[in-house]
């Protein structure tokens, strides 16, 4: 659910990136029909939608990695040490990122991550703690799928909103009414459990 919902604000918002999902789950599955249906519910098909397991390739080619727990963050810095500067759980992010407030229009998202990162340890993740986690809602009836899109969505607004502040800005003045504002040239990378 988050991909499509992060790529479809992202699209609306007229910022060019490239989201992928991984996890924990193995290649190839389809997605739960609570996904589905809490997706289509907001206009998105999530019904092609495949798994893919997570790899330091991925990692390594991501400018982000959003995760929806922090047992995730530690797969993924486990999985390539070198991602944790740019390696976050969802909630962590919007609210650190608000803290530090939105980038500014001339600041690179790596460096505004680093803003946003400062004083964070990889020990900071070790234990259960699940304050940072969006619920997983996967067995659940159809309800808890609409909780956790609703609580998603809500979180990735406000992600964009702080990360791509100024994407119609961003857009050059010869490019004309219409062309898309660059995010990165690499993909952002939501993992999910």
């Amino acid at each position: 659910m988050a991909q499509v919902l992060l790529q479809h604000r992202l699209d609306a918002s007229r910022i060019e990136a490239h989201v992928h999902s991984a996890g924990e789950m193995r290649g190839g599955v389809s997605a739960s029909p609570g996904s589905v249906h809490a997706m289509a519910a907001r206009g998105l098909d999530l019904s092609q939608h495949r798994s893919r397991a997570l790899s330091a390739e991925l990692l390594r080619g991501a400018d982000l990695v959003v995760t929806m727990a922090r047992r995730h963050v530690r797969e993924a810095v486990l999985a390539c040490p070198e991602a944790w500067p740019r390696t976050f759980t969802l909630k962590e992010l919007v609210r650190r990122g608000g803290e530090v407030g939105p980038r500014r229009q001339d600041q690179s998202l790596e460096a505004w991550l680093a803003e946003v990162g400062a004083g964070r340890r990889p020990p900071d993740l070790v234990g259960e703690a699940t304050t940072d986690d969006v619920a997983d809602p996967i067995g659940s009836p159809d309800h808890a799928y609409e909780r956790t899109a609703a609580e998603l969505s809500e979180l990735i607004d406000r992600l964009v909103d702080l990360a791509f502040p100024n994407a119609n800005a961003k857009r050059s003045a010869d490019a004309g009414p219409g062309a898309p504002a660059r995010a990165s040239a690499s993909p952002t990378v939501t993992q999910e459990g």
